[in-house]
């Protein structure tokens, strides 16, 4: 891989991860999220996994990442959120995320496996994945389909369940208002 490009990558994957944290706005963030996984998917393709790429594409973008959006735009309340956006204790967080970091790293560096030198690289085709997800793991696969729909179905009734409480209390609150002949009379 090209230095420059994965730098790049490297640096937009990173910039559209700490905006997914920071942003107030839900569908921003969720905006993105999707420009995380997309910088994620061509550093995939840049190192020549076409089938990890573009399965990143479909199903993280064109479906986890759409999915998100679409589940905030339906159970979102109209008011804004007034707490902070930064919790008083994020200095111990970040502490704690470069304590982790310094440790996972020292571990990988420190590892035989990072001192063996690497072995050749396989070469799997989309055909052969493809008939593996076809024949061998069809049962997870469909598992892996069925949950992601229950999950869909299970978002649109939570978002309804919400609009029909809003209609009520709505209607409700209108019900509660002296009519105007009654403050007439």
């Amino acid at each position: 891989m090209i230095p420059i490009v994965f730098a790049i990558l490297a640096i937009l994957t990173l910039v559209s991860a700490v905006a997914a944290m920071s942003f107030r706005n839900l569908v921003h963030c969720a905006l993105a999220l999707a420009v995380t996984f997309a910088g994620l998917a061509a550093i995939y393709l840049q190192l020549g996994a076409p089938f990890i790429g573009w399965a990143q594409v479909l199903v993280y973008i064109g479906a986890v990442a759409i999915l998100i959006v679409f589940a905030i735009l339906l159970t979102r309340s109209a008011e804004a959120p007034k707490e902070p956006v930064v919790s008083p204790g994020w200095q111990t967080g970040v502490a704690v995320g470069a304590l982790v970091f310094g440790v996972l790293t020292l571990a990988i560096l420190s590892s035989e496996v990072a001192q063996r030198p690497p072995s050749a690289k396989p070469e799997p085709t989309v055909r052969a994945i493809g008939n593996q997800l076809m024949t061998r793991y069809v049962l997870p696969f469909e598992a892996i389909g069925l949950l992601l729909t229950a999950a869909t179905i299970g978002a649109v009734i939570i978002a309804m369940s919400e609009v029909i409480k809003r209609q009520a209390n709505t209607s409700k609150s209108l019900d509660d208002r002296p009519s105007e002949e009654a403050s007439k009379s």
